[in-house]
């Protein structure tokens, strides 16, 4: 997923009033929180973090896709919470307001229905621990890629067969498996295009960034095997393009430890958001895997889940 967004000058609606800093004991708004569009927009993923810096309050916003960027002309007044966001439109303003533990407003310039809910409270989790696993499910075994659909129905899938592998012509559609899972091990083995960009999505809702960076220095949020904008990789463990790589990804509740080309990269790590490109919200129930297809050109020859079971 390539870093998008860019900041624009805030602006603020005509008439507003000042407003006295709001302190946060009278503030409903701090804290993390999930936005869904309301139907027919219930694609359109947003996550909202609202903190208050020196008196005043301040937020990082995810936009549905790239990474939380911080918002500018950040305002509380009569109960409501307004912000300007990135985009190529000055009048680009979220405004929201809380009523027993849920936000409801509107996203953009052309103005997006949503509802908000706070990202659940997740207790100890250890994707270390000695798990029971299930049955393995095969998603591609080389010939067939009868265990996928794909992210936008509307459009091909742009994947197909070649050597044993499953590639994309770019840009193609995000896979999406048709069964779901919620606590399980991934063994993928994949290759790159020279500066190719993919992901293997979570229960569809966190990216495990897919990127040729052999060589990079390590602690980029966004390079191979980040939690895509959340955590960088304690390692940078990448092969050259062209070259097969293997990933192993444990996800246990929203505990993660991924080894990459046999060097651990994150060890029992949390993730603390949905990222960019999210297929929905939900973050407590099961989700399918998503590769993404719509950057450059990639090959898997090998995806296999196996459910946790204990």
């Amino acid at each position: 997923m390539r870093v998008q967004n860019v900041l624009l000058v805030a602006v603020i609606a005509a008439g507003f009033a000042a407003v006295a800093p709001v302190r946060a004991q009278n503030n409903p708004f701090l804290g993390a929180w999930n936005l869904t569009g309301d139907p027919p927009n219930a694609g359109n993923i947003y996550w909202l973090e609202v903190k208050e810096d020196g008196g005043k309050p301040s937020a990082m916003f995810l936009n549905r896709g790239g990474s939380p960027v911080a918002a500018t002309n950040v305002t509380i007044a009569n109960g409501e919470l307004t912000f300007t966001i990135a985009g190529d439109n000055p009048k680009n303003v979220v405004s929201l307001k809380e009523s027993g533990g849920k936000l409801t407003g509107t996203v953009g310039a052309t103005p997006v229905k949503v509802t908000g809910v706070r990202p659940p409270t997740w207790g100890a989790c250890d994707a270390n621990a000695a798990h029971t696993f299930g049955k393995p499910v095969v998603l591609f075994d080389g010939k067939s890629m009868d265990a996928w659909g794909v992210q936008d129905k509307a459009k091909p899938m742009g994947w197909a067969v070649e050597d044993g592998a499953m590639t994309n012509t770019p840009p193609a559609n995000n896979l999406v498996s048709k069964e779901a899972f919620k606590d399980f091990r991934i063994d993928a083995e994949y290759k790159l295009s020279p500066k190719g960009n993919s992901g293997i999505y979570l229960r569809g809702r966190y990216e495990m960034q897919v990127l040729d960076d052999a060589g990079g220095a390590p602690g980029d949020v966004h390079g191979h095997m980040s939690i895509y904008s959340r955590k960088a990789p304690d390692k940078n463990a990448s092969k050259p393009a062209g070259e097969w790589q293997t990933a192993q990804i444990t996800l246990v509740g929203n505990c993660v430890t991924a080894v990459l080309n046999g060097t651990k990269v994150h060890d029992n790590a949390r993730i603390t958001g949905i990222t960019g490109g999210a297929l929905d919200a939900k973050e407590t129930e099961p989700g399918p895997l998503m590769i993404q297809g719509d950057h450059e050109k990639v090959w898997f020859r090998k995806v296999v889940v196996t459910p946790i079971t204990k």
